[in-house]
């Protein structure tokens, strides 16, 4: 049996370690709303600002990926202890591709204000919302290993992917419509996927957080509702359009 101060300074460590993936999660969330923000209002200067704030979400990844070398060196932890490192680890890179995620967008924002307003940024504002929505949901399954909330946002995956979707074929649809929308639709794809993306490593998290509470991996396949590798749209026909 290991001296109760051994203990003590191991439960401090873990600690350390979970806060740190808390307070990424926090950034992360916070990355996603502000760059969405900042499309839907053309902000140049607050896009510039989501870019510079990804360092910082960088920098606490590299002091997760320390800790947990520490601790298994020199801790040998087993059972549920040693889950609670390695997921860390794992959730640690999936907060960090987030932020990568928002960062992405942030940086087609200069683009897009050159180019005349789309509507489609309001159906991106809503999947933005219910992604970032996810992500707390998930952050708080995280400290307090709730089950259900991670088995929530699995379940909600599949919500976004639906956005995603019909997204997707309006966006190819106004391309088509008009050359003019070939510029801000094309970068508005990629905001797209950048959004529903975030929403699969939010998922990856709560799929991590029931391995960590249960000690046993998913074996079903988890709801996916993303159609989009297989959307044909055709052109519209001139009588289709109203012109003759």
């Amino acid at each position: 049996m290991m001296p109760e101060h051994i203990v003590k300074s191991f439960d401090e460590e873990l600690n350390e370690l979970n806060n740190t993936i808390v307070q990424m999660g926090g950034l992360a969330e916070a990355q996603i709303a502000e760059s969405v923000q900042a499309l839907v209002k053309r902000d140049a200067e607050a896009a510039a600002r989501v870019i510079a704030e990804d360092k910082r979400i960088d920098a606490l990844e590299r002091d997760v990926d320390s800790m947990t070398v520490r601790l298994l060196a020199l801790r040998q932890p087993m059972a549920e202890d040693l889950r609670a490192i390695v997921v860390a680890l794992k959730i640690s890179s999936d907060l960090e591709r987030i932020g990568d995620y928002a960062k992405n967008i942030a940086k087609r924002i200069s683009t897009l204000t050159q180019t005349p307003p789309q509507e489609s940024v309001h159906t991106l504002r809503r999947m933005a919302a219910i992604v970032q929505s996810m992500i707390k949901t998930v952050l708080d399954a995280y400290i307090e290993r709730d089950l259900d909330r991670a088995n929530d946002v699995i379940q909600r995956d599949e919500e976004v992917d639906t956005l995603h979707t019909s997204l997707f074929r309006e966006l190819l649809t106004y391309m088509m419509e008009d050359a003019s929308n070939i510029t801000p639709c094309t970068h508005l794809l990629f905001v797209a996927k950048n959004i529903e993306r975030s929403g699969d490593h939010a998922t990856n998290i709560a799929e991590n957080v029931q391995f960590l509470v249960s000690g046993t991996s998913l074996t079903d396949d988890r709801p996916k509702g993303d159609e989009s590798s297989t959307v044909v749209v055709e052109p519209r026909t001139a009588e289709a359009k109203g012109t003759i």
